[in-house]
């Protein structure tokens, strides 16, 4: 009975990871980037300059409110955002009132400051590393609501995919202390094993969060059937805002906000602080909202909310008209799921671990995609038939597990090659990774029929390698934001993105040499085995 409830388990695992397998490399691929794309909008916009002195925040908020004062001296709502932490950018932005005879909502803005000079900084229009991040659950190119339904699906799968491999893997942890390299199946089995025991919490943490952010999208019915159509009405119950009021329309001058900055400075502890905006300027009900830097736990730390006239200090993080205490346990759950989902809150090591574990993730599906192929490949040559289908699975596994990193350095280095000033450059960055990343596939049908699979495997890897090797060149040539001046500088998050692109372009070429000895020690291909030999490790 274990036996047969054991098989059915290993059917299921093996079809839920396979049908949507390269959806889910995707979003494990581009999910894993967004673990550092504050790091990596900073490089895709090297026109910003670094923030080297930052700790006087009362010295950059003047500067910021001279800028304010100049391009939006109405505006009903502003914010400045401080280059704290991962964030490096000086920002303002702002919204003026609106037109009282059409209806229509204010113009609003945002500008880049020099944190020197408070000037503005024109940077190239780009997606970066927010976008890539974005694409791991709204995918591109369709609706969102479209998205939302394919990635639910594709997460209730994965998550299925995780549960029936805890089921059927009798030896889960013996086999994890187990690899056995140049023996084909068995080593990619080895592998599979490898990258989903050791960040197995992490799988589940992922996959399970992730269901549960897209659970209004895919289970309505729960809404449905307590809130009726009114879906307003859930989220004003379930997620209630902060004490912000309405503008009254009767005209008061707002305090200075250096004076709100020193005192929130001071309720925490002389920490710096993350934002401080400003909703309702020059109005009765004016408010000011600043925000610490830090998490307190999986939460974020809680943020002051003055009002803007008198400076009155509305509400403390120990305050019982604070967000968090009249929110829900759904809601603090929901927050708690949402940065561990995230990793906002955290630090810099653990960041990594993020990243390696959802490189692993990737890595599972990968090695899960092969194997699958691998063995029908086995299958078909002892028995001399070898599907289309199989075929058809083989090439797009060359085509999305490799094809996908080379469309991503395409989407870097089209971020340095498309012209500043050329409109839509930030669509054409991002049309830039699909074409590139369609044509992989496209070039193994079309190049690999009469040469081994592995040469294919070789060659894509020699590309990757190359393209992520050369980016930190491509930077010195196009750039003033080279590794050698970032290392003067002390600018970490520029030499960052470059030294990481060296030892992901390594372990590429590392790959790719492998693959080439590899199909240079095989014998030679016989007239019906065009995709042979099979891959090792």
């Amino acid at each position: 009975m274990k036996d047969m409830f054991r098989e059915s388990m290993r059917w299921l695992h093996t079809w839920s990871g396979l049908v949507l397998g390269w959806v889910l490399f995707f979003m494990f691929i581009t999910g894993t980037v967004g673990y550092f794309s504050y790091e990596i909008d900073r490089w895709m916009q090297p026109e910003a300059p670094y923030a080297s002195n930052t700790s006087d925040q009362v010295h950059l908020l003047s500067l910021a409110k001279q800028r304010l004062d100049l391009v939006a001296p109405d505006a009903i709502y502003s914010s400045v955002n401080f280059p704290v932490d991962r964030y490096s950018f000086l920002r303002i932005n702002w919204e003026n009132p609106s037109n009282k005879i059409t209806g229509e909502k204010g113009e609003r803005g945002r500008e880049i400051l020099n944190p020197q000079t408070g000037e503005p900084v024109v940077v190239r229009k780009t997606g970066g590393g927010t976008l890539l991040y974005r694409m791991h659950y709204a995918l591109h190119y369709m609706p969102r609501i479209v998205a939302y339904w394919i990635t639910s699906l594709c997460a209730m799968f994965m998550f299925i995919a995780l549960i029936t491999g805890i089921v059927i893997h009798i030896r889960i942890f013996k086999d994890f202390f187990t690899f056995q390299p140049n023996k084909q199946q068995r080593s990619w089995l080895d592998m599979h094993n490898l990258m989903s025991v050791l960040p197995l919490p992490f799988h589940l943490m992922i996959t399970y969060s992730g269901l549960i952010f897209l659970m209004f999208t895919t289970m309505p019915g729960i809404l449905t059937a307590s809130y009726g159509d009114d879906d307003d009405a859930f989220f004003d119950s379930a997620f209630p805002l902060t004490t912000q009021q309405e503008a009254s329309g009767v005209y008061a001058q707002s305090i200075d906000l250096s004076t709100v900055l020193v005192s929130a400075q001071q309720h925490f502890n002389q920490s710096q602080v993350r934002y401080i905006r400003i909703q309702n300027q020059n109005d009765t009900h004016a408010q000011v909202e600043v925000a610490p830097r830090g998490f307190d736990g999986l939460s974020r730390a809680n943020t002051l909310v003055y009002q803007g006239v008198s400076g009155e200090l509305l509400s403390t993080p120990n305050s019982k008209n604070d967000q968090s205490e009249s929110g829900s346990a759904f809601v603090s759950l929901y927050d708690a799921l949402l940065n561990l989902h995230e990793g906002l809150f955290a630090p810099t090591i653990l960041r990594w671990i993020y990243f390696l574990s959802g490189l692993a993730g990737a890595g599972m599906i990968a090695t899960g995609m092969i194997l699958w192929a691998s063995k029908r490949r086995k299958k078909a040559q002892k028995s001399g038939q070898v599907s289309k289908g199989l075929v058809l699975v083989e090439h797009l596994n060359v085509g999305t597990i490799v094809g996908l990193p080379i469309a991503i350095a395409a989407y870097f280095w089209a971020n340095r090659l498309i012209p500043i000033h050329l409109v839509g450059r930030e669509n054409w960055e991002i049309n830039t990774l699909f074409i590139v990343w369609a044509i992989m596939p496209v070039y193994s049908f079309l190049f690999a029929k009469k040469r081994p699979l592995s040469k294919v495997w070789a060659e894509q890897l020699a590309l990757a390698a190359l393209m992520y090797l050369c980016l930190p060149l491509l930077n010195l040539l196009t750039t003033s934001q080279h590794l050698g001046i970032s290392f003067v500088q002390g600018d970490w998050i520029m030499a960052g993105f470059d030294l990481t692109m060296i030892v992901l372009g390594t372990l590429f070429a590392i790959a790719a040499f492998k693959m080439h000895r590899q199909q240079a020690q095989a014998l030679s291909p016989t007239k019906n085995s065009a995709i042979k030999p099979a891959l090792k490790i």
